[in-house]
């Protein structure tokens, strides 16, 4: 609607407000309170996640059709940021870099700037504590299992029941549907309850210092 269309215009003009600025948003955090933030770059979850094999199937579809188009939706953005920054605890500038490659419509200050919202790192930034659930936002916000089944068709068989988390499905149920973790599509590379505790952790340090 209007209301909304207006607000991404501001959005806009903020990020490039930031950028004539503060033109080290694009590498450093805005909030230089974080640079003490325990990141941890993993090779193995950051190359998982650029190919879309991180065993979260919404976060898995959304780096997928990033790959294959050249674009995402702006909910699954902000899904797969968070999950790098937060489940995985791999700082903001590496998926920066990664979509800046990506993206047909890369744009310099909005995406340095939306990174570090996702991050809790900016100017303007996400709540410390608000980090996404892969599962509840698949089943919110593709309930029926066509964004998944699209970019995804290795769990195209499966039924949407068990579409948003296969991992919390037997072997033996997986298998009526051509599914085999590991083989045909992968376990999740974290632990996402523990993932976010973490996090939730180191955030509150940082929070507090």
């Amino acid at each position: 609607d209007r209301d909304h269309f207006l607000s991404e215009l501001g959005w806009r003009e903020f990020s490039y407000y930031l950028l004539t600025h503060f033109p080290e948003i694009t590498q450093s955090n805005f909030q230089p309170k974080f640079d003490h933030f325990p990141w941890e770059f993993n090779e193995e979850f950051y190359q998982r996640w650029c190919q879309g094999q991180t065993g979260f199937p919404i976060v898995d579809a959304g780096m997928r059709e990033l790959y294959q188009t050249g674009y995402m939706h702006n909910r699954v953005r902000m899904i797969c940021g968070s999950f790098l920054v937060k489940n995985c605890r791999i700082h903001w500038s590496h998926g920066e870099s990664w979509f800046w490659d990506c993206l047909f419509d890369a744009d310099k200050a909005t995406n340095a700037a939306s990174w570090q919202w996702v991050a809790g790192t900016g100017a303007d930034a996400a709540p410390y504590f608000r980090i996404f659930n892969p599962m509840l936002q698949s089943q919110k916000f593709d309930p029926d299992g066509d964004y998944i089944r699209r970019y995804i068709p290795e769990l195209a068989k499966l039924p949407t029941k068990y579409l948003h988390e296969p991992s919390a499905v037997s072997a033996s149920e997986l298998a009526l549907y051509d599914v085999v973790l590991d083989e045909t599509y992968p376990s999740p590379i974290i632990d996402y309850k523990a993932s976010r505790d973490l996090a939730l952790e180191a955030y509150d340090r940082v929070k507090t210092s």
